[in-house]
This record gives C-alpha cells, sequence and structure tokens, in this order.
C-alpha cells in the first residue's frame, strides 16, 4: 500500500470529512481535519487550500488526497454533516480563514 493510499484510508477510518452545511441556504463547505489543521475543500472547483495541492497541481497536474478523499466519502457515504444556521456562516468563513 502507498503512502496516499495509507492517508485515504487514515481518513475514512477517522471520519475526517467534514460537511459544513448552512440552512435554510443550503451552502455547503467541506473541510478535511488533518493532523496540523483543517484545510478547506472545493471539490466543484478540484481545489484544496493544503500546501500539497499546489506542488501536486504544479508538478503532477493531479489533485490532492484531500480531494480524492472528499470523492471517496460521498461515494461510500462517510461525511460528517454539521449543521449551522445561515447567521453562523460569516463567523464560520472567518475561522476557517484564520486556520490558513
Amino acid at each position: 500500500m502507498n503512502e496516499k493510499s495509507k492517508k485515504l484510508g487514515s481518513i475514512m477510518e477517522q471520519n475526517r470529512v467534514k460537511l459544513h452545511f448552512f440552512e435554510p441556504s443550503q451552502r455547503e463547505v467541506w473541510t478535511i481535519v488533518g493532523k496540523e489543521k483543517e484545510h478547506w475543500i472545493d471539490p466543484d472547483s478540484n481545489f484544496c487550500s493544503c500546501a500539497g495541492f499546489y506542488f501536486e497541481m504544479l508538478k503532477n497536474k493531479k489533485p490532492c488526497y484531500h480531494i480524492n478523499s472528499v470523492q471517496i466519502a460521498k461515494q461510500e457515504k462517510k461525511i460528517d454533516v454539521i449543521k449551522f444556521s445561515d447567521e453562523e456562516f460569516d463567523d464560520f468563513i472567518s475561522s476557517v480563514l484564520t486556520d490558513l
């Protein structure tokens, strides 16, 4: 098993794929809980806020394993859904940006 497969397996086993769902707007913010911090994912744009994303995209033109983990979590229905009210959106986004 290669390193990427181990990392993907760890994310799935530990339920580290998070969908932050805001109501009533139905806005979605995806994050992956990493070893040191949370990474913001936009699966529709194939974007991840991790440093590995930039290096993988520049070097190999491939997305990082965090993006792959969201796709796998959707298929396997291993997503931790956390619901918020729309009034909490600004504070939530501010905290995500602070972690970057």
